[in-house]
């Protein structure tokens, strides 16, 4: 049996921390997991810079609420889910994603979640688990799965390298060039294709 392994931001919805970096015109939070690796010191570095600005998890999701999926996103996910069990794995957090959720649908997530304090000010924040995308497609393979996966940053490469079936989609020049054994994509169709090719073997 087939499960496939979606992440979220830059497949399916546009990142969130760029859209809040235009809103709030802090060119300096744009800066994600296609740019680096380690997304603990990313974090942190994205809580010192609100702390600066004095910004808490209310300007957030006033930015997010405007947010829609990409074009096609949802259109791609219900055809997805009507053939294969899908479940997003993505490093946002449950106060960030359940508003997207909604407009896709309300697909399966697996996230992390925020501390925050009562004033709105977002204090720290809780991974479900190390490593959680690899980890997660490692432990749907340990109780019968056959996974396949996409995405389009660093963080998803453990878990894109580790299914059945793996596909850069809409990833970074850099990525591709360092991953060319990757197979990568730029439209749904070309993902549903692939996705539904390696499920037919």
């Amino acid at each position: 049996m087939h499960i496939t392994c979606l992440d979220l931001e830059g497949v399916l919805v546009p990142e969130i921390w760029i859209a809040f970096a235009e809103a709030s015109v802090i060119p300096e939070l744009k800066r994600t997991t296609r740019d680096e690796p380690d997304y603990e010191k990313l974090m942190n570095w994205r809580l010192g810079i609100l702390k600066e600005h004095h910004l808490g998890l209310k300007e957030i999701q006033e930015t997010i609420a405007k947010i829609d999926p990409m074009p096609g996103a949802k259109e791609f996910l219900d055809e997805l889910r009507s053939i294969t069990q899908v479940i997003i794995i993505s490093d946002t957090f449950t106060q960030f994603a359940s508003p997207l959720m909604e407009k896709l649908g309300w697909p399966t997530i697996f996230c992390n979640s925020l501390e925050v304090a009562k004033d709105g000010e977002i204090t720290g924040f809780k991974m479900r688990i190390a490593d959680a995308k690899l980890a997660t497609v490692k432990a749907l393979q340990s109780i019968g799965f056959e996974t396949i996966a996409s995405g389009d940053s660093y963080n998803d490469l453990g878990m894109i390298k580790a299914s059945k079936a793996g596909f850069l989609f809409r990833s970074t020049d850099k990525i591709k060039a360092d991953n060319p054994q990757l197979p990568a994509y730029e439209t749904y169709e070309e993902l549903m294709t692939a996705i539904k090719a390696a499920m037919a073997q």
